[in-house]
């Protein structure tokens, strides 16, 4: 039988495999989308939305607890069975049945099957061939990646899939890593009754972010009981009779019932024939600013497996620039640098952009940061009492603009999209002093940093020409 043919075919029916079809499709372009597992990807089964659903209700009995009136009617504690059920609803009970009038609305042919490439601008789907005039997709995402540790693999470990789907809450959790996923579950499985165990090998959490952030969310986790062990190392993991042991670079040891493994990812790369094509399997995939895969300009790949940006919003932003590529429209950004947000949704939040202050003084820059409390609004007196968290802009005082913006807190994710407006677009900013916020709302910490960076260099010239005279 000779190959179906279509304008494109994508590999990887996730978040940015799914963007680009339908973006591709609404142009007019004949397109295939071939996934193996689930349609809607693992940010909608096992990542983003159901932790989040792990997390949302104990951030929302602490917010309700915080605010007078509303914490005398909270009489009891987490229902876990309804949380978990909440978290099944989300996920559509693993079943991708209310993803597929999306893909049937546009005309998107889905195939069911695990794909591979077979050459140019062919794919193979178990017996059946594929050919794609215009171009391929590769949209097939990542996994956790396993360390290797002696024993681990052997210890039934879980990956971020293990912990979202389980049915049981374990009395006792082991967390290797102080990443995003570690931070949030460990956040989430803490306020369901998990004894938890966060094993860093780095000198704090989230090495990413600014140094106050992990300390202020360190200090939040260990005050709800979570065990932070920072600086120390998994050197070795046995399972006996159902209890995990891990032992430790400090000669410690500690058990537990179950063992997250949060120690970063690795593209789904080894089986999908890029051999065909002459790139190596079991790889990140490098692509240009377009997503084009270099040296094969009929080849894309987006989202996760290029290894440019591991984030939901990202990949589908680039679903958007690969779509403007195929359809022959230039555009200028690729969205996955400096002006790429990322939230990590712990109690408190922590909701950054750009460079931190670090980072920005790296680079050369003449950087400097301004911190106000993010509590310290009108708005926030309504939104619960006895919030913690800093909020803080970092500023290229050369070029007058914002370079970098974290804010911790309660519920600060909302607040990340103006910083992200303002980096991108370079606003300058005296100009963001005539964006005037509303009142009483906690926008208004966007007036409290303006405000600090005016007084901390009204204060310095002052010194200075007290100094001169």
């Amino acid at each position: 039988m000779s190959p179906q043919t279509f304008d494109v075919i994508v590999i990887g029916a996730g978040p940015a495999g799914e963007v680009l079809a339908g973006r591709l499709a609404d142009k007019g372009y004949d397109v295939a989308i071939v996934e193996a597992e689930l349609v809607g990807g693992e940010c909608s089964y096992y990542a983003c939305m159901p932790s989040k659903a792990f997390l949302r209700p104990a951030q929302a009995l602490a917010e309700a607890r915080r605010v007078p009136g509303a914490a005398q009617a909270i009489t009891g504690s987490l229902d876990v069975a309804a949380v978990l059920d909440r978290r099944d609803a989300i996920v559509g009970h693993l079943d991708d049945t209310g993803q597929l009038p999306w893909l049937e609305s546009r005309g998107i042919e889905l195939v069911r099957g695990h794909g591979r490439l077979e050459g140019e601008r062919t794919v193979r789907v178990g017996p059946d061939l594929y050919e794609a005039r215009r171009a391929v997709v590769i949209a097939v995402g990542s996994a956790a990646a396993l360390p290797p540790i002696p024993g681990l693999s052997g210890a039934a470990p879980w990956t971020n899939r293990e912990i979202v789907t389980t049915e049981q809450i374990p009395g006792r959790l082991i967390v290797l890593g102080g990443g995003v996923v570690g931070v949030e579950m460990a956040d989430a499985f803490t306020s369901l009754g998990s004894r938890v165990v966060v094993i860093e090998a780095g000198q704090r959490l989230l090495s990413r972010e600014e140094p106050f952030a992990a300390e202020e969310l360190r200090a939040a986790l260990s005050k709800r009981g979570a065990d932070i062990r920072l600086g120390v190392r998994a050197e070795q993991v046995e399972r006996n009779n159902g209890v995990v042991r891990v032992l430790l670079s400090d000669g410690t040891s500690i058990e537990g019932d179950e063992i997250l493994v949060a120690i970063g990812r690795r593209p789904l790369t080894r089986e999908l024939g890029l051999e065909t094509v002459g790139l190596a399997p079991g790889r990140f995939i490098r692509v240009d600013d377009r997503l084009r895969v270099r040296g094969v300009p009929w080849l894309y790949a987006i989202g996760d497996v290029n290894g440019r940006s591991l984030l939901t919003h990202v990949a589908k932003h680039q679903a958007y620039l690969a779509s403007e590529a195929i359809d022959g429209i230039e555009h200028v950004g690729s969205g996955d640098d400096d002006g790429a947000p990322r939230v990590i949704f712990t109690e408190p939040q922590i909701a950054a952009v750009g460079l931190t202050l670090q980072h920005a003084l790296e680079r050369g820059l003449n950087a400097r940061a301004y911190d106000v409390p993010s509590s310290g609004t009108a708005g926030a007196s309504f939104h619960g009492r006895n919030t913690t968290g800093t909020s803080r802009i970092v500023v290229d005082e050369d070029g007058r603009v914002v370079v970098g913006a974290t804010f911790t807190g309660s519920d600060v994710a909302e607040w990340l999209h103006p910083a992200t407006i303002a980096i991108v677009a370079r606003v300058p900013i005296e100009r963001l002093r005539d964006a005037v916020p509303a009142f009483p709302t906690r926008s208004e910490i966007w007036l409290k940093l303006l405000e600090r960076r005016e007084a901390e260099l009204a204060a310095e010239s002052h010194a200075t020409v007290a100094l001169a005279a």
